[in-house]
C-alpha cells in the first residue's frame, strides 16, 4: 500500500538472464533482514538475542544443504546454470563472500547486544571473571553434570580420527606424557545434550544475571580430565556437514527401512565447513584441516562462541522487562457460541483461524471431538511437520484405538523431521492406522484433513485446509491460516486428492481446488491471464499476493507479462524473492515488501480483482499450502483453496491482506538492485502483529460481539 519510486539505474530486458534476482542472495539478504531485527531498539532486548540465535540456525542450514548442493554439483562437474545466468563455479564465489559478509554481521551484531546486555546485569562471564566462590561452583558443578559425560578420544595409528556429530563443538589438545616423554593429540568432543550456556547461582547483594559457557568450564578443568599429562596446547572448532538426503531408490521393497538409513547416512556427510577458534595455533589448525578433509577455502577463524544458535539459553524468564509481553492465543467466539461444537459451527458457516493470534487449540479439538462421535466414521489427514510430541498424531492414535477408520499420509522427506515423522509411522500403524507414504518422487506438502460423519443416514464430510503444518509449538509463532468448512464440492475435491495420495488414482477434474502437481500452475496463470485482459479492457485489475518465497522463473516472467500490461501488483514475500521490481519496461506496476517481526509470516494468499478495485467482494481469494517455487509446483503435493464465503472472504481479503500491505512498522521494501529497504514510519506508524493481537478475526468473531474500533481501511463488517 505504500508507493515505492521507480528506479532509474541500467535495467534488464524482459530476456536478461539479471531479470531475475539471484536465490541464493536473495535469501541471504532475508537472512540480513534477521540480523538487523537483532539491532531494532524497538524490540525488547533479549528477544534481540532470539533474533541471532534464529540467524545464526538459519545460516547453518543453508550451509548444510543449499551450499553443500552447490558445491557437490560443482565437484561432480555438472553445469547448471541458475536462473540469473551464473555456474556453480561463479555461484559459490558470490554467495561466499555474502556469507562472509553476513557472519560478520551477525558476530557484530552480537557483540552491540552483548553490551547492552552487561547494562541490563546480564553477563557471560569469562573464567578470570569468576572470583573464589564462582570457582568452587563451577568446580563442582563439572564433576557433576560435565565430567561423566566427556570422553576424550585419541587420535594416532591405532585411533583414527573420531567421528564429530554436524554442528557440534569438540576441543582438539596436544598433549605431552612426562612418563614416555612422548606427546599425544585427543579430541575432546562437547556433547550436544549438554547445556551450552551454564547459568551461575545469583550473588546475595548483585541482582545480575551471570552465565559461563561449557567450552570455559571445560578448559579450566583440563588438568581434572588429563591429570598425568602435560597440556602442550588447545583449541576449540566446529563442524557442518552435507545435510542433503539422497534420493531413497524407488525400487526399495521397505521405503520406511530405507529411508532410515538415509537419514544415518547424513549424519556422517561430509565436512562442508569447519570453524576455528581463533587461539586455536596453527599446527593444530593444520593438523584439523588434514584428518576432516577439509578445503582451506572452508575453514573459517572465529573469535568469540563457534556456535551462536545456543544463545537463546540466555533468553531468561525472571527478566519479563526484557522480552515481549507474554500473548495468549484467542479461542474463537463463534466455536464457543455453539457450546464447543466444531461441527455445529462449521455447518453453520466457514470459519479460518488466524494461527497464532487464536488458538492452534481449535484444530485439536476438530480432531478430538471427532474421535468421540459415535457418528463418524472415517479421518484422513496428511501430516509434514509435527514436533515430537505431538497431540495431534497423539489424536489419531486414540481415534485408531477407539475403532474409527484413520488413514495417514506422511511424508518422510520431511527435511530435519526424518526421523520423528518415521517415529509416528510406526506408532499409527502399530494401533492400526493406515499409514501411506505418498509419491516417491513428490513431496505431500498439501495440509488437509477429513473427517467423515454419518448425518441422518447420509455421510456428510468436514474439512479442514491449512497454510502451516499440524504443529502445536510452531502454531505459537508462525503466522498461518486454519480454513474449516463441509462445502460438499470442496470436501469431494479433498476426498479424490486423498485418493490420488493413498492409491495413486488420478483425481480427474477438481472442480474447485488446484493441486499441485496436477494443475495448480495452469490455475495461477490462468487467474493472472485474466487479470491482464481487464487491463487490456480499461478495467480495474490488481494482484495481491503473500508468500514465503517467489523464485519460480515462468511464474516471474508471467508477473512481468502482466506488469507490462499494466496489472498493479503488490507482494509480500518473507524469505527469497527472484522478481526485480519497479524496473521500467519490466516490472514497474510491481511492488514487493518483506515483513520480519515477533512472529514468523509463513500463510500463503493471493487475491486477484476480478475487474474490481481491491478489496472487493467480487475479488477471487485463494490460500494455499504453496510458495512460488519449482518445487512447489512440479515436485510436491500442493492445494490452491477458493474462499467464497463473503465472512472468510472479507476476513482474509480486507482484513490479512489489507494489515500486512498496510504495515510499516516491520516490513522491508524491495529495490530493484536486490537490496531491502526499511519502510518509513513517518506519519503511518502501523504493526500488522500489534493489530491482530488486539482485534479478533472476522469469522472467529461471535454474532454478539461488539465491534472493535479498527484502523483506517480496516472497518469491516460481519453482515453474513
Amino acid at each position: 500500500m505504500t508507493d515505492v519510486a521507480v528506479q532509474t539505474t541500467p535495467s534488464p530486458s524482459p530476456t536478461d538472464p539479471h531479470r531475475f534476482i539471484n536465490r541464493e542472495l536473495s535469501w541471504l539478504n532475508f537472512n540480513g533482514r534477521v540480523v538487523e531485527e537483532a539491532q531494532n531498539e524497538r524490540h525488547p532486548l533479549l528477544e534481540r538475542v532470539r533474533f541471532i540465535s534464529i540467524a545464526a540456525n538459519n545460516l547453518d542450514e543453508f550451509l548444510m544443504t543449499r551450499v553443500a548442493s552447490l558445491e557437490e554439483m560443482l565437484a561432480d562437474g555438472e553445469g547448471v546454470i541458475t536462473d540469473d545466468g551464473l555456474s556453480p563455479a561463479e555461484h559459490i564465489q558470490v554467495i561466499s563472500y555474502k556469507i562472509e559478509t553476513l557472519q560478520a554481521a551477525l558476530r557484530a551484531a552480537w557483540d552491540n547486544i552483548r553490551e547492552e546486555l552487561i547494562k541490563r546485569d546480564i553477563v557471560i562471564l569469562a573464567p578470570d571473571q569468576l572470583d573464589a566462590e564462582d570457582q568452587a561452583w563451577i568446580s563442582a558443578y563439572f564433576h557433576k553434570n560435565i565430567f561423566i559425560a566427556l570422553s576424550p578420544l585419541a587420535v594416532d595409528p591405532a585411533h583414527p580420527f573420531p567421528f564429530i556429530p554436524n554442528g557440534s563443538v569438540a576441543l582438539a589438545l596436544e598433549v605431552r606424557d612426562p612418563v614416555k616423554n612422548t606427546d599425544n593429540k585427543i579430541i575432546l568432543p562437547l556433547p550436544t545434550q549438554l547445556n551450552r550456556i551454564i547459568r551461575l547461582p545469583p550473588k546475595a547483594t548483585d541482582r545480575t544475571i551471570r552465565f559461563v559457557v561449557i567450552e570455559d568450564v571445560v578448559k579450566r578443568h583440563l588438568d581434572v580430565m588429563f591429570p598425568n599429562l602435560q597440556i602442550l596446547s588447545y583449541g576449540e572448532f566446529r563442524v557442518l556437514r552435507n545435510s542433503e538426503i539422497d534420493m531413497v531408490n524407488e525400487k526399495t521393497d521397505d521405503l520406511v527401512t530405507s529411508f532410515e538409513s538415509a537419514v544415518k547416512s547424513r549424519y556422517r556427510g561430509d565436512v562442508i565447513r569447519l570453524n576455528i577458534a581463533e587461539s586455536t595455533p596453527e599446527h593444530i589448525r593444520q593438523f584439523l584441516i588434514d584428518e576432516l578433509e577439509v578445503e582451506a577455502t572452508n575453514m573459517n577463524i572465529r573469535n568469540g562462541m563457534l556456535r551462536l544458535t545456543d544463545l537463546r539459553q540466555i533468553i531468561v524468564r525472571d527478566r519479563p522487562d526484557l522480552c515481549f509481553t507474554p500473548y495468549t492465543p484467542r479461542y474463537p467466539e463463534r466455536i464457543s457460541e455453539f457450546n464447543g461444537d466444531a461441527f455445529s459451527a462449521i455447518s453453520h458457516k466457514d470459519i479460518i483461524i488466524h494461527h497464532p493470534y487464536e488458538s492452534f487449540d481449535v484444530v485439536l479439538h476438530f480432531i478430538r471431538q471427532a474421535i468421540k462421535d459415535p457418528d463418524v466414521v472415517a479421518i484422513k489427514q496428511t501430516l509434514y511437520r509435527t514436533g515430537k510430541n505431538s497431540p495431534i498424531v497423539k489424536a489419531l492414535i486414540e481415534a485408531a484405538e477407539a475403532g474409527k477408520s484413520v488413514t495417514v499420509v506422511v511424508e518422510l522427506k520431511a527435511r530435519f523431521d526424518e526421523e520423528a515423522n518415521i517415529r509416528w509411522a510406526r506408532d499409527l500403524e502399530r494401533v492400526g492406522a493406515q499409514v501411506v507414504f505418498g509419491f516417491m518422487e513428490l513431496k505431500t506438502h498439501a495440509k488437509m484433513t477429513l473427517v467423515v460423519r454419518r448425518e441422518d443416514d447420509v455421510l456428510r464430510t468436514f474439512a479442514h485446509f491449512g497454510t502451516g503444518n499440524y504443529h502445536s509449538e510452531t502454531a505459537r509463532v508462525y503466522t498461518d491460516l486454519s480454513f474449516f468448512t463441509c462445502d460438499p464440492v470442496l470436501c469431494q475435491d479433498a476426498a479424490a486428492l486423498f485418493n490420488y495420495m493413498t492409491g495413486y488414482a488420478p483425481p480427474g477434474k477438481l472442480q474447485k481446488i488446484a493441486a499441485a502437481p496436477l494443475n495448480i500452475r495452469e490455475a495461477i496463470t490462468g487467474l493472472i491471464d485474466k487479470e491482464i485482459k481487464f487491463a487490456q479492457a480499461g478495467k480495474p485489475a490488481t494482484i495481491w499476493a503473500k508468500m514465503n518465497a517467489l523464485v519460480d522463473a515462468p511464474m516471474i516472467d508471467k508477473l512481468y507479462e502482466a506488469s507490462q500490461a499494466g496489472v498493479k501488483i503488490e507482494l509480500v514475500v518473507r524469505g527469497a524473492c527472484c522478481l526485480r521490481p519497479g524496473v521500467k519496461g519490466l516490472s514497474e506496476n510491481i511492488t514487493v515488501k518483506s515483513m520480519i517481526g515477533r512472529f514468523l509470516e509463513h500463510s500463503r494468499i493471493v487475491a486477484f480483482g476480478n475487474g474490481y478495485k481491491l478489496p472487493s467482494d467480487k475479488a477471487k481469494v485463494y490460500i494455499s499450502s504453496a510458495d512460488w517455487m519449482p518445487r512447489n509446483f512440479n515436485r510436491r503435493i500442493e492445494t490452491f483453496i477458493p474462499i467464497e464465503n463473503q465472512t472468510v472472504h472479507r476476513q482474509v481479503l480486507d482484513q490479512i491482506l489489507m494489515a500486512n500491505l498496510m504495515d510499516t512498522r516491520q516490513s522491508w521494501y524491495l529495490l530493484q538492485d536486490g537490496t531491502y529497504k526499511r519502510a518509513s514510519t513517518a506519519g503511518h506508524d502501523f504493526c500488522a502483529h500489534d493489530y491482530f493481537m488486539k482485534n479478533p478475526s472476522l469469522s472467529g468473531r461471535g454474532v454478539r460481539s461488539k465491534k472493535k474500533t479498527l484502523p483506517p481501511n480496516l472497518i469491516l463488517s460481519d453482515s453474513q
